[in-house]
């Protein structure tokens, strides 16, 4: 191997590396509760967190509960989203969560990015709202006048605290050494993406951008790999590398494979059978439904079903 070839394959296993801890916060999202004991033991044994997201902790230990909230409703929404498609968010029991496809220049890490950054800005700002934490409260300067002329007034989410909070905790990483890097470029640019644009991720995902980093001026940036591509917007997503097929399991980077899953054989679309199943045919089975039906309301108050059981076909992944 050259030596070019040499620093290459040393700059990605850098890259890989820091992206990977730039996400294990999201571990919070496998504990009951964060902040039972000291602040002192509960940040330093939090799994996943880097030095200065410990010491945010130890500042901000009344928030960390919200984060942890944030990290679940993020992945939760990746699964829902994500359900009928070849990659569908699983997480594994260690570090990355999502395994190693977030340590690439992925779509799919972009769309973890953003959504994880999305989740925290939401759960904090709730809280704040809510008035579960002290440091904050619901946003007082949303006024106005109504069109009779009256003034009014009220206690709306306080989403810039929630939203200055995320970029404190969630970018702290990529905001400190090797910010200057491509992936680290990438990361910060769908973080912020994600703040603004939470409830359209997925159609963001679809029509992601892969960029490339350039020299502009004195800095670096990315732009479009395709220059016939429009430039992406700041609510765009953006990725570095072509994602796998996600066809066969591959356990060293988190990829569980289609085998075994459920599709849909009458779909032409990705849920379908030809392409979840990767082309390799699915099995069908009868399998008995239990469900509830008849249901009437009686007075008062309650409803009465009968539970009615019918046969349909399931198709699983050869």
């Amino acid at each position: 191997m050259s030596p070019r070839s040499c620093l290459r394959s040393l700059r990605l296993l850098v890259f890989a590396v820091f992206s990977a801890a730039a996400s294990n916060w999201l571990y919070l999202a496998k504990l009951s509760s964060v902040g039972s004991i000291s602040e002192e033991e509960t940040c330093e044994k939090l799994k996943g967190l880097i030095q200065r997201q410990v010491q945010m902790c130890k500042r901000n230990l009344e928030v960390m509960d919200s984060v942890r909230r944030g990290a679940q409703l993020a992945i939760e929404e990746c699964q829902y989203q994500f359900r009928n498609r070849r990659w569908n968010c699983s997480t594994l029991d260690s570090l990355p969560v999502f395994g190693k496809v977030v340590t690439q220049g992925t779509r799919e890490a972009a769309f973890v990015y953003a959504i994880s950054s999305a989740g925290v800005a939401f759960a904090v700002t709730r809280a704040c709202s809510s008035g579960e934490l002290e440091k904050c409260g619901c946003d007082r300067t949303v006024h106005g006048v109504s069109p009779q002329g009256f003034q009014w007034s009220g206690c709306s989410d306080n989403i810039a605290y929630g939203v200055a909070f995320s970029q404190s905790f969630v970018d702290v990483r990529e905001r400190s050494k090797g910010a200057s890097s491509s992936r680290a470029l990438m990361n910060l640019h769908n973080n912020e993406a994600g703040r603004k644009v939470g409830h359209a991720l997925k159609e963001k995902f679809d029509g992601a951008t892969e960029v490339e980093p350039r020299r502009v001026g004195s800095s670096r940036a990315l732009v479009p790999r395709n220059a016939q591509f429009k430039p992406h917007t700041d609510e765009d997503l953006v990725y570095l590398e072509p994602s796998p097929d996600f066809c066969e399991q591959d356990m060293r980077s988190g990829v569980l494979g289609t085998r075994g899953r459920t599709c849909n054989k009458t779909s032409k679309a990705i849920d379908g059978c030809e392409l979840l199943c990767c082309g390799r045919g699915f099995h069908t089975a009868l399998v008995e439904l239990a469900e509830r039906c008849s249901c009437k309301f009686h007075w008062c108050c309650f409803v009465k079903c009968r539970q009615c059981h019918r046969l349909v076909e399931l198709h699983t992944c050869r």
